[in-house]
């Protein structure tokens, strides 16, 4: 957003969490309150619920949500999917790709500031914590500076091992949702020198969670997440996202002493700023509580995560001098300089229509993916058997997958040829457990009156229970 600023674009040259000699500065964020971040800290609790409580959740046996990367297993909605649904699974990515996109184009970095699991643990849990602890932003400063006496040195190993002992519970969680809770449960009361490699892993990620939560903090929004790279192409003029109404604020000026006085025995006659100043008082408070250490007068920026801090700011300083809230608040930069409403741009709607094909296309083939798949093929290097002077016979090997939550026995039957029959070698049923496949090798035997050329294609249907689960293709070899 253009702003009428003196050096407006200093603040572009450099980052605020480091000098001109790329030494770290330290971001102690003033404690915010108000309506957005009241909203913003039950939206927190709602999601660590979901995120603490999704592992104990079941379907028909199963995790809710698994993502077993190494054994290729994953379950979302208590559905099992496996490697070879990954076009489906592909598919998905795409969708989700595409809603973000849209996402960012309408909305800005709003996922960042209310939703990103990065900012909930850190605003809504860690630095919470550290308000508790250390106090507010200027204790905070103190007590860095402060020499390492006794008060010190308890603050900060009591602070440190919360942080710690909430990390290690983070990388539980999240072991949890790749081997599932009950699978963690039975390594947990297992001694560790059977678990050792797993030890050592969970081990290293909760160190990874207490660097970044105690070090690296904001900077993974500043400089790590691909995410926020985004905002820079996605967007432009009409995107909502959090703004300063330059068109109101400026010029900016001091609140007089008479009316600061004024302002401060709550008389609404005489508490206004001068005609010729704007809005902004300058007080500086919209960037003391915010969390990367911008400024949002200076207009949209990449590190903005949009967390509403700055909105709550302003409107608390608006009440106290009289004056309409929303001097900082969710708005396009054509709504600012034009006034003008919130619509749908060309690209948006481009987007739009992507989606809605790319959703569409994949709700078709996830309603009508089957809980079974499988492969029937000719046995290679092996020629038709003459049975008798009626009937010749193909050797096949059939793998069948199970998909579904339970185990299943298969039948196989050949559609639309009545004088066809299937004859199982060895005697036994085809059976597989829930995710596990059913092996074996059959003959299909063909009357040589249903035969009009060499190859013949047949449709096999596999059966389970009675009902009919999917229908594969295969060729069947005659004399011709």
């Amino acid at each position: 957003m253009s702003v009428h600023l003196t050096d407006q674009d200093q603040f572009r040259d450099h980052i605020s969490t480091a000098d001109q000699r790329g030494k770290r500065l330290w971001i102690y964020p003033q404690k915010p309150s108000g309506r957005f971040y009241n909203y913003r800290k039950y939206l927190s609790y709602f999601f660590l619920l979901i995120f603490f409580g999704l592992p104990f959740l079941k379907c028909d046996g199963e995790p809710l949500f698994l993502f077993n990367v190494i054994e290729g297993k994953f379950i979302f909605f208590g559905t099992l999917f496996l490697p070879q649904d990954f076009p489906l699974f592909g598919l998905a990515m795409l969708t989700f790709m595409v809603f973000i996109v849209l996402f960012t184009a309408i909305f800005g970095r709003l996922f960042c500031g209310w939703i990103c699991p990065q900012t909930i643990f850190m605003e809504m849990v860690f630095r919470r914590i550290e308000y508790w602890i250390d106090g507010d932003a200027n204790e905070q400063r103190r007590l860095k500076n402060r020499a390492w006496d006794a008060e010190k040195t308890g603050k900060r190993v009591f602070k440190y091992s919360i942080f710690f002992i909430i990390s290690f519970l983070i990388a539980n969680m999240f072991l949890s949702y790749i081997l599932g809770i009950d699978e963690l449960g039975k390594i947990i009361v297992q001694p560790i020198t059977m678990h050792k490699g797993l030890f050592f892993g969970l081990l290293f990620f909760s160190l990874v969670f207490f660097f970044v939560y105690t070090y690296v903090r904001e900077n993974v929004c500043i400089l790590i997440c691909p995410y926020g790279r985004l905002q820079g192409v996605l967007l432009d003029n009409k995107s909502i996202v959090v703004a300063y109404d330059y068109v109101r604020g400026e010029p900016r000026g001091k609140l007089s002493k008479e009316i600061k006085a004024e302002s401060l025995s709550d008389s609404r006659e005489t508490g206004l700023a001068s005609s010729a100043k704007g809005d902004c008082i300058d007080c500086g408070l919209c960037v003391k509580v915010c969390p990367t250490g911008i400024d949002i007068r200076n207009g949209t920026q990449l590190e903005c995560i949009n967390c509403t801090a700055c909105n709550d700011a302003c409107d608390e300083i608006m009440d106290k001098i009289h004056k309409p809230r929303g001097l900082v608040r969710y708005a396009s930069e054509l709504n600012i300089r034009e006034k003008k409403p919130f619509r749908f741009t060309a690209r948006m709607i481009g987007y739009t229509v992507v989606l809605l094909l790319l959703s569409g296309t994949f709700l078709r083939l996830f309603m009508n993916r089957s809980a079974v798949d499988g492969t029937f093929l000719r046995t290679p290097g092996i020629m038709y058997q003459k049975i008798d002077s009626q009937n010749i016979s193909n050797l096949y090997n059939v793998k069948i997958l199970n998909k579904s939550h339970f185990a299943l026995g298969f039948d196989l039957k050949v559609e639309g040829e009545p004088d066809a029959r299937i004859q199982m070698i060895g005697n036994h049923a085809l059976h597989a457990e829930k995710g596990d496949y059913a092996v074996g090798e059959v003959f299909i035997i063909m009357p040589l009156s249903a035969l009009h050329k060499r190859n013949t294609e047949l449709k096999i249907g596999i059966y389970a229970a009675g009902k009919k689960m999917k229908e594969i293709k295969t060729n069947f070899i005659g004399p011709g």
